[in-house]
């Protein structure tokens, strides 16, 4: 089944996911959940919010950055440790999310670009293109996305 990002909501909307979402760093896998969330917003692909407990104890590192989320809050980053690597500012969570959002507390979602791969189930997931934007992009999902040049007004 194939998903359109132009029939996702804006505010986004929060679903649970039973895919298997894995994260690999360094030859590391770093976080393997098969119960995410999956946060859907109008041009975005979806984010993976992974639970804290199926992420590797020693993979997250505070990074002390922080931005707001008009609609889940404000977001802490967070640096990616694994082998003899450190990804700065790799991952992201909100401890205190908005009302609507509260799933989200305890979860942290992943750039794709910043790690070695992302799969979602077996399939390797391209990232959604940008600095700021971290969507996960599978066969199933159609675009265009926003964070391609010429996009920042969409």
């Amino acid at each position: 089944m194939t998903e359109s990002v132009w029939d996702y909501p804006r505010p986004p909307r929060v679903e649970p996911s039973v895919r298997r979402i894995r994260v690999v760093v360094a030859r590391v896998t770093i976080a393997d959940s098969t119960a995410s969330w999956r946060v859907l917003e109008t041009s975005h692909p979806p984010v993976f919010y992974i639970p804290a407990n199926d992420i590797r104890e020693d993979a997250l590192a505070p990074n002390g950055g922080t931005s707001w989320c008009e609609f889940k809050g404000r977001a802490r980053y967070w640096d990616v440790v694994a082998g003899d690597r450190r990804t700065t500012a790799a991952a992201w969570s909100y401890p205190e999310p908005a009302p609507g959002y509260e799933a989200l507390a305890d979860h942290v979602a992943f750039y794709a670009s910043l790690a070695d791969q992302c799969y979602v189930d077996d399939e390797l997931v391209a990232a959604q293109q940008s600095d700021f934007y971290g969507g996960w992009i599978t066969s199933e999902i159609t675009g265009p996305f926003k964070g391609g040049p010429g996009t920042v007004g969409w």
